[in-house]
């Protein structure tokens, strides 16, 4: 099934095919997907192996450290992945049963980049460039891999490479661009979820971003009458000129004090 997914796939376009076995939700790993497959190493071998001969495209892979603390196979299975003919391998730095919890795992990457010889992208509670950079140094590895921390912060890519980079920290940014990023965001949700589903997945993304935009008590308080008033919206045409007059009254704010 994964074999032929990836040539549909690739048939439509696809430059690269991802296989994820980090996906820790109930729902996923309830039919045998996700990192529930960290448990069947026969299993990943075979997926591997058939995904691989069946493209003629990079097939990378994802994986956690294992299912639980228990069995932590990640360096098994990165090096079934390397014989298989994986080309890149992405480890998140907990097991399955930790979801989220704790903290990551980074020794554990280290191991596993020393034992394989392909690349080796490191992931797990990345969220700043000075923590970039320490996994980076601490574990060998080729990258990094961001995810929570992108959410509603799409500029922490540039952050992290002007750090590498420079040394500097980049100021954060403006409200005005803030402003300008999110609106972009929404209307490429809505054009490619369409208005019903574009609408409803906005909401959780306009909460991420104004998240960060003030810190102060007044603020969050604002924020928070925001967000009730936003998540009543309904359509595009009203959430737009709602976050205009958000950013707006931000600006006036801002100017009054």
């Amino acid at each position: 099934m994964l074999a032929e997914a990836a040539m549909l796939n690739v048939e439509r376009g696809a430059q690269i095919v991802d296989i994820n076995m980090g996906c820790p939700a109930k729902k996923v790993c309830n039919k045998a997907a996700g990192s529930a497959l960290l448990r069947d190493e026969a299993l990943v071998e075979t997926i591997l192996n058939r995904v691989v001969s069946s493209v003629d495209v990079p097939v990378t892979l994802k994986i956690r450290t294992g299912w639980d603390m228990d069995q932590r196979n990640g360096l098994t299975i990165a090096g079934i992945a390397e014989q298989a003919g994986i080309q890149a391998l992405a480890v998140h730095g907990r097991t399955r049963a930790c979801g989220y919890r704790g903290s990551a795992e980074y020794d554990t990457i280290a191991r596993i980049k020393r034992a394989i010889s392909i690349p080796v992208f490191a992931n797990g509670d990345i969220d700043s460039p000075q923590k970039a950079k320490q996994v980076l140094e601490s574990t060998g590895v080729d990258a990094v891999m961001i995810g929570r921390a992108a959410q509603g912060r799409p500029w922490i890519f540039r952050e992290i490479e002007h750090y590498l980079n420079n040394g500097e920290l980049l100021p954060a940014p403006k409200a005005e661009e803030v402003e300008a990023i999110l609106i972009e965001h929404l209307q490429a949700l809505y054009g490619f979820y369409g208005d019903y589903l574009g609408v409803r997945i906005a909401r959780k993304h306009v909460g991420w971003y104004l998240a960060g935009v003030s810190r102060d008590k007044d603020s969050n308080s604002h924020f928070g009458d925001f967000r009730k008033l936003f998540n009543s919206l309904d359509t595009a045409e009203q959430q737009l000129p709602a976050i205009n007059k958000f950013f707006s009254s931000l600006q006036y704010d801002s100017k009054a004090a």
